[in-house]
């Protein structure tokens, strides 16, 4: 054989060898490339996120109780102050004065019922001496009495006789007269001075309203005035009616705004942890005990009971989380992060949420037939029952078919979501592989197709980007 020939023999070789490699390589070119994933188990916890800001759970405005100028402010923000503490004084030369005067009142009132109470002893001894002179002038009337009946004495003795003891009963009845009057007029002495004792509780109480103090141990969060302003009594928080405000810090909590698709998942007594932005780094254990009723609209606060407008804006729901333990770092109004957890599933069967797809259970072998139309949807597709058909959750499980892998739409049931994961209740089994990426292929994904898995770094990366 020339050399001529050989040569001819390797260009044909070498010619259906790359026709053979190309067609393979254009073969494989059309294959879906996909990233995979495998249902495990593993602890699966549910956590709700709100931001909000550190409260006390107990806070008061100390108002104005008395008007006029401030004398002294005992105080200033940030201090701790014990219950019953001086907190500030107001002016009070006027109740002073009334308190004296009515003082004087009662003294007077006093010293008249003594006067009175000598008058009925006076009364009642002039009452023991009438008594004793009609004791006598009783038995010298009956001596004459019956002298006079046996003749001997004269009338005009027996006259005067009767007429002194006539005299006798009636000054009798006098002295008693004069001493019921008297305890007349120390009853009626007593009642003003009980009336005195009264209107100086009164006054006591004005004047005790010009001095301000702490309802409870607290910190000391605003002082909006100064020593030398007026105050005014008048509606709470108006202005010049509000001294301070006292809050009690032994008892923290975090009152923070949940999105309203959440909210549901939250109620009382659920764990959370609580991150300051003021104090990288820290964690404040606690539990939810308050879920507001009432939907907050985003960009105002006001609840929706109390808006004028029918709007449509995104809403949330107040939920004050208490912290379990305490410190003198926390400051009220300090912005906050708390993260619920709403359930925990331990050695759950788990999924990544991103695998997770919606179809139409009759739309599956339309999608099959529109092969290489990736931008056909089941609102496009002619005849697609999408529109009268409740869409179903599912995933995409891999399976090797005639030495090929394929996918096919599973139908699942899913229960508690996690952060990145959720919990599977029925449709697949631990172990099993399935379609979690890219999400543009999962968005066109149907079930029949080959597809080839590539699940280095840099496809898992878009995945996630995607997702």
């Amino acid at each position: 054989m020339s050399a001529k020939k050989i040569v001819l023999i390797v260009v044909v070789v070498l010619v259906l060898a790359g026709i053979a490699v190309g067609t393979i390589l254009h073969g494989q070119s059309n294959i879906t490339k996909v990233t995979t994933g495998k249902a495990v188990r593993e602890d699966l916890t549910s956590v709700v996120n709100g931001t909000g800001q550190i409260k006390p759970r107990t806070y008061v405005n100390i108002g104005a109780t008395a008007f006029g100028r401030i004398t002294h402010l005992y105080v200033k923000e940030g201090d701790h102050v014990k219950k019953g503490a001086t907190l500030a004084t107001v002016e009070s030369v006027q109740p002073e004065a009334t308190v004296d005067a009515q003082q004087a009142t009662i003294a007077a009132s006093r010293t008249d019922i003594t006067s009175y109470i000598a008058a009925e002893k006076t009364a009642q001894a002039n009452i023991d001496q009438g008594k004793a002179d009609l004791e006598q002038k009783t038995l010298d009337y009956s001596r004459s009495q019956a002298l006079y009946n046996d003749k001997l004495i004269a009338k005009q003795d027996y006259d005067a006789k009767k007429a002194a003891y006539d005299m006798a009963v009636a000054t009798l009845a006098q002295r008693q007269a004069a001493l019921a009057q008297a305890l007349a007029q120390t009853d009626s002495q007593r009642g003003h001075m009980n009336q005195a004792v009264a209107s100086q509780r009164a006054n006591y109480d004005a004047l005790d309203k010009t001095i301000s103090r702490a309802p409870f141990d607290g910190l000391v969060t605003n002082v909006p005035v100064r020593e030398g302003e007026t105050v005014v009594l008048g509606i709470q928080n108006a202005e010049g009616s509000t001294l301070m405000t006292l809050a009690d810090m032994s008892v923290i909590t975090a009152e923070v705004k949940v999105d309203e698709t959440d909210i549901v998942n939250v109620s009382m007594g659920q764990t959370a942890d609580v991150t300051v932005d003021a104090l990288p780094g820290r964690v404040f254990k606690g539990h939810v005990t308050e879920v507001g009723d009432q939907a907050l609209l985003r960009t105002t606060g006001v609840a929706t009971s109390q808006s004028t407008t029918g709007t449509e804006e995104a809403k949330d729901f107040k939920v004050v989380v208490t912290l379990d333990q305490v410190t003198d770092e926390l400051r009220p109004g300090l912005s906050a992060t708390a993260k619920i957890t709403t359930a925990h599933k331990p050695n759950a069967l788990t999924i990544p949420i991103q695998a997770l797809v919606q179809r139409d259970p009759g739309t599956e072998k339309i999608l099959a037939a529109n092969a290489g139309k990736p931008s056909a949807t089941m609102a496009t597709i002619p005849g697609s029952p999408a529109a009268k058909t409740q869409p179903v959750q599912g995933i995409y499980l891999l399976q090797t078919e005639k030495k090929k892998l394929r996918v096919n739409f599973v139908p699942i049931t899913t229960g508690v979501t996690g952060a990145t994961d959720i919990q599977v209740l029925s449709g697949l089994k631990e172990g099993d592989e399935i379609i979690t990426g890219q999400y543009k292929v999962l968005r066109t994904l149907k079930s029949g197709t080959v597809v080839k898995r590539d699940n280095n770094v840099e496809t898992a990366a878009n995945t996630d980007d995607k997702s």
